[in-house]
């Protein structure tokens, strides 16, 4: 009976060894000095490394590339408080930097991982190694950053006007309410640009709608090269379009105007053969602490555009 009792347990270590080495799952087990006690199967096909080659020796010599002072001390937490820990791959990628199972048809550079630490107790309760488990989450690890992609895109999609790349005009709006009230909070000034395209009925008329989608483009584009990385310009629609000038007097307003107003008159649109030359008239109004709200700022501007309009057009108007 004892020598039947002591057959099962030999053929029950050698399934538990089989188990383990056989796991879907990277299986580590590390002594007190980081040095490899278990190496499974998972662990030698990903790493290139047998059992054999690994064993008794020093993990951070073994993989010089780990980060050895952070996973020290995460090993070292695990041995203190004889608690588990778990690493995931939003905190770090990935722990060793293995090729992903499908290289050739998957997007991932790196198999990307999530770690478990897990402390072992001895017979005599004391925790002297822990075991380190390595889970392959390449695919879900992808569909999340894929989702944060089309989910980014989808936001800037939301904001963006699709015939100019700029700022469409509902966040545009925004953008300038937030302005006004950081205006009100710091008095620092600030500029608001309103412009548009001279007889843009006339191109249409003349040269038909798509070649006036083309004009509005070009002075989109001409905008785009001309103003800071910290201004803010949208189409507020049709031809007009608004630029926010952060902490910017009217007068320094004015001179980004003008050159604005300049490469607009010498630029040449061809659209299907058809040359196509227009000008902008431009209105400037500085922020002010009588105006009650951004719309009356943006009023203000508007009220100076027309004057523009008014005064001959292809010229830039500050608000009084």
């Amino acid at each position: 009976m004892a020598q039947h009792s002591q057959t099962l347990s030999i053929e029950e270590f050698h399934w538990h060894i089989g188990l383990l080495q056989n796991l879907d799952v990277g299986l580590i087990v590390l002594d007190r000095d980081y040095c490899v006690q278990l190496w499974n199967t998972f662990m030698a096909n990903h790493s290139g490394r047998t059992d054999s080659e690994v064993r008794e020796r020093n993990l951070f010599e073994l993989f010089p590339d780990l980060p050895a002072d952070w996973f020290r001390r995460k090993l070292d937490t695990v041995f203190l408080l004889r608690n588990r820990a778990f690493i995931t791959w939003q905190e770090r990628p990935c722990l060793f930097r293995f090729k992903p199972d499908r290289p050739i048809t998957g997007k991932a550079a790196h198999m990307y991982q999530n770690v478990t630490l897990i402390p072992l107790t001895s017979p005599s309760g004391s925790v002297s190694h822990v075991g380190v488990l390595i889970y392959n989450v390449t695919d879900a690890a992808m569909n999340h950053l894929d989702l944060e992609a089309a989910n980014t895109e989808l936001s800037r999609l939301s904001r963006t006007d699709r015939l100019t790349g700029l700022f469409n005009r509902g966040y545009w709006e925004e953008c300038l309410q937030h302005e006004h009230d950081r205006f009100l909070r710091s008095q620092q000034p600030s500029s608001l640009i309103m412009l548009d395209i001279d007889h843009f009925k006339n191109i249409n008329d003349t040269h038909g709608h798509p070649a006036g989608d083309e004009a509005i483009r070009a002075l989109a584009r001409l905008i785009q090269q001309h103003i800071r990385s910290t201004d803010t310009a949208g189409r507020y629609g049709g031809e007009e379009f608004g630029i926010l000038l952060p902490d910017t007097t009217a007068e320094r307003a004015e001179v980004l105007a003008e050159r604005l107003r300049q490469a607009a008159e010498d630029t040449l649109v061809t659209h299907e053969q058809e040359r196509i030359r227009f000008t902008i008239s431009l209105g400037i109004a500085q922020s002010a602490p009588d105006d009650e709200d951004h719309c009356q700022w943006l009023g203000r501007a508007d009220q100076a555009l027309y004057r523009s309009k008014q005064n001959g057009r292809n010229q830039t108007t500050i608000d009084d």
